[in-house]
């Protein structure tokens, strides 16, 4: 997890820099992205993994979640092309497990009960003060990273139910293999080719980090549990942070902190109750 929040913080600032200095949209950008994460991704994949995605049961799921994948990268790489800055949206982008805890009543029938319901609302409320939507300068662009973070929870919520059949492997395949289509689709109309070798240069480097980054996802939920993994998680909001900083002189406000330290309390309470309500049923199934 540590590896992929550095490697996501370098994707995210390479992608500011390259809307900001080379006009490029983030349907376009996009493309490039997940094109090329696709191509650096095949010589690590066996024949097995490609048998496992042709004969899968769950194709129309995963398109479905592909679908709610793409439009979530699609308001995530206009935010930072628009530009929002990093801390902002990074920060915005935390709130995706809190969509998430509501979603999961729905969607994987658990029980959610009034106590993560209520960290749920103390979380939304700490992204409120990253977002001062009563400020006299607020812009609703800034919303962007939210529905972001709404569409993701969605994606992660369809991984998590789907994972009981599909290996980490199959999803981050499936992942890059119908994101690119469906980027072309949506940057057809405004196809605006990138022509500088510097730029593909980067465009190599960011497709690279994000194969490695999917990657580092998959196999860290793969060898340890959720409840352990979510602390590191956490660590990409000071690493985009310093990147914002580092780069393009993006200094945070002191709302960023406490905001985040809300949401970060909130996403840290649901998951220690999730656990703590979770280990007495598995108990329960092995004795």
């Amino acid at each position: 997890m540590v590896i992929a929040g550095v490697a996501f913080a370098i994707i995210n600032t390479l992608t500011q820099y390259l809307s900001q200095n080379f006009g490029l949209s983030s349907t376009m950008i996009s493309v490039i992205q997940y094109g090329l994460a696709l191509l650096m991704m095949c010589p690590w994949l066996s024949k097995a993994d490609f048998q496992a995605v042709f004969y899968n049961q769950q194709k129309l799921w995963h398109l479905l979640r592909i679908v709610m994948a793409v439009i979530g990268i699609q308001f995530w790489i206009y935010s930072l092309a628009y530009p929002i800055p990093i801390w902002q949206g990074i920060a915005l982008l935390m709130t995706s497990p809190l969509f998430a805890t509501l979603g999961s009543a729905w969607f994987l029938k658990e029980q959610v009960g009034a106590a993560r319901y209520s960290a749920t609302g103390v979380g939304f409320m700490g992204a409120m003060l990253i977002l001062e939507p009563w400020a006299a300068d607020f812009n609703w662009i800034t919303l962007c990273p939210l529905a972001a973070a709404f569409f993701w929870a969605v994606y992660a919520l369809m991984v998590k139910k789907m994972s009981r059949q599909d290996t980490p492997t199959t999803m981050v395949i499936y992942l890059f293999a119908l994101t690119t289509p469906f980027n072309i689709l949506l940057a057809w109309p405004h196809w605006d080719w990138p022509t500088a070798t510097f730029s593909w240069a980067l465009f190599a480097v960011i497709g690279l980090l994000t194969a490695l980054a999917q990657l580092a996802v998959a196999k860290a939920y793969t060898v340890a549990d959720a409840s352990f993994i979510q602390p590191f998680d956490h660590l990409k909001l000071p690493i985009n942070v310093l990147a914002g900083w580092w780069v393009f002189g993006w200094a945070p406000p002191g709302r960023l902190w406490l905001g985040a330290v809300v949401i970060i309390g909130a996403i840290t309470f649901i998951t220690r109750y999730e656990q703590q309500r979770v280990e007495p049923l598995a108990m329960k199934r092995t004795s």
